[in-house]
């Protein structure tokens, strides 16, 4: 059983930045991906950004590509989303996410349901 805990959300300007941090603990495997997903309001969850926590390859969602970075730290078991130059759009509830992973994981082809673990979820407001 694999627990997540999120933090690092909250209110920013348009063009800000932030970093999301997701501590995980407990798990038997070595080799995860754990991703940021995301929930607006009256929208389907969605993929923001997922890693191989053994290869550290990486997947993007277009939203994301060039403005965030995603990476984790092994040896503290911590997960996290560098978010810059913030818009509007990216207000919603943003999860942290984990599933097994193997070397043969296509990582955009992982939808939300084939997520294990899920963290509480954190509210990020991109707003003046």
């Amino acid at each position: 059983e694999v627990q997540l805990v999120e933090s690092g959300g909250g209110l920013v300007q348009p063009g800000g930045s932030l970093r999301l941090s997701c501590a995980a603990s407990g798990g038997t495997y070595s080799r995860y991906c754990m991703g940021w997903f995301r929930q607006a309001p009256g929208k389907e969850r969605e993929g923001v950004s997922i890693i191989d926590t053994a290869d550290h390859r990486t997947y993007y969602a277009e939203s994301a590509k060039g403005r965030f970075t995603i990476s984790r730290d092994n040896t503290e078991n911590t997960l996290y989303l560098q978010m810059n130059s913030l818009k509007p759009e990216d207000t919603a509830m943003y999860y942290c996410a984990a599933r097994r992973c193997f070397s043969y994981t296509s990582l955009d082809l992982l939808p939300p349901s084939l997520f294990e673990y899920w963290g509480q979820g954190m509210q990020v407001t991109v707003s003046s």
